[in-house]
């Protein structure tokens, strides 16, 4: 059995209890208020779960949530999938407040509508989040020097909390800069379902971000290909960019990792890859002459992004892939819990040093190459024995 948003509308809150059964990486990028996020196999017995009301399972785009709720139900307890799922919610969600909005006595809703949004947005950038998001964003630009005079960036927008903030710090920073750039502000659509491009183009119209949207179908390309389809899918649309960035004049693209994004990276590295080698603030691309890709995130910590998202009551999507609730490599265990392990492992050593993510950091820019055993640059490997016994 399965609900709409419409229809959960009609009960009363103390009726039921919203579990929310999606990965806790693209939890963290939005969640539905009030809902306990649990996974599958963590909700029976749980102490968070009231199993005296009606539980409403509630995954990504309700593929997942109804054989969850079907189970549960074969067991004996009252569940039901939440049709639609997380996103059917915030589309709900968005409806809502814009209906709201316009039916306000006394407002101009075609030119105020989302100012209210975009004025907290912005000022909570410039106080709130000033010493912890912006003082860091034009860090990272002035000491890696990525935004110069006359640039033309591209700045690349998935859809999620972080590219989204990356473009509110740009619009600012043009407001603000001593020296003139342009910025265009793109989205690629690989082949979005109608319901993840709608969430997009909502959040660009409340915050005010004036998207390009541009289209390909590189979903349809990989979606039958069995091995590392989301890996060739992120080189395939980061050629895309490129392509379609420079088509427009620009020589940069923007992409928006963060601090944690690099700090993980490192540690993925050494204990995935067997390497070490980090996330670069920049990087000249190969396969296009003159352009550059930026990271001006680099030095923002991801819990902060999130502050800010949940100040300012804004909900986006972790993954616009419309295949992400039924494509074994975006949903199998393997795949998904490798940087979570990261995570959770910097979490615990955290607790008895308090310095170990700064450690992490600048361990990459603190290399002695007198105590590396071999190396490689520009595709050369070195080894400490080729000039050992001249030393």
């Amino acid at each position: 059995m399965e609900i709409t948003v419409q229809e959960l509308h009609l009960w009363k809150e103390e009726d039921y209890q919203i579990i929310d059964i999606r990965s806790k990486v693209e939890a963290s990028h939005g969640r539905i208020i009030g809902a306990v996020h649990l996974l599958p196999d963590e909700i029976e017995g749980n102490p968070a779960v009231d199993f005296e009301r009606k539980l409403v399972i509630c995954c990504s785009r309700g593929e997942f949530s109804e054989e969850v709720a079907e189970e549960l139900s074969e067991k004996g307890y009252d569940a039901v999938s939440l049709s639609g799922g997380y996103l059917a919610w915030l589309l709900d969600k968005m409806q809502r407040e814009k209906e709201e909005k316009v039916s306000s006595p006394g407002r101009d809703f075609i030119s105020s509508i989302n100012m209210e949004d975009e004025r907290r947005a912005e000022q909570s950038i410039r106080k709130k989040f000033k010493k912890k998001i912006w003082t860091k964003f034009t860090k990272a630009i002035n000491q890696y020097e990525l935004v110069k005079e006359k640039d033309h960036i591209a700045v690349c927008i998935s859809g999620g909390k972080d590219s989204m903030l990356m473009a509110k710090l740009f619009q600012e920073l043009k407001i603000h800069n001593k020296f003139s750039f342009e910025v265009k502000f793109l989205v690629m659509d690989p082949g979005y379902s109608p319901m993840n491009r709608k969430i997009i183009e909502e959040n660009g119209k409340k915050l005010d971000i004036p998207i390009t949207i541009f289209e390909s179908n590189i979903f349809d390309s990989v979606y039958h290909v069995e091995k590392s389809p989301c890996y060739l899918c992120a080189r395939m649309r980061r050629g895309y960019l490129y392509s379609y960035a420079k088509e427009l004049g620009c020589n940069k693209i923007a992409l928006g990792h963060h601090y944690d994004d690099v700090i993980e990276t490192i540690l993925m590295g050494m204990l995935y890859g067997a390497q070490i080698q980090t996330m670069m603030p920049k990087l000249h691309s190969v396969n296009f002459e003159g352009m550059e890709l930026i990271r001006p995130l680099y030095l923002i910590r991801e819990d902060d992004i999130k502050a800010w998202r949940d100040y300012n009551d804004l909900y986006f999507i972790q993954c616009a892939c419309k295949f992400t609730d039924t494509c074994s490599t975006c949903s199998n265990e393997e795949n998904q819990s490798k940087r979570i392990e990261i995570k959770e492992l910097i979490k615990q050593l955290k607790k008895t040093n308090p310095f170990v993510e700064g450690n992490i950091f600048k361990s990459v820019e603190n290399v002695n190459i007198d105590t590396v055993v071999s190396y490689k640059q520009k595709g050369e490997k070195h080894h400490f024995l080729d000039e050992y016994d001249e030393g």
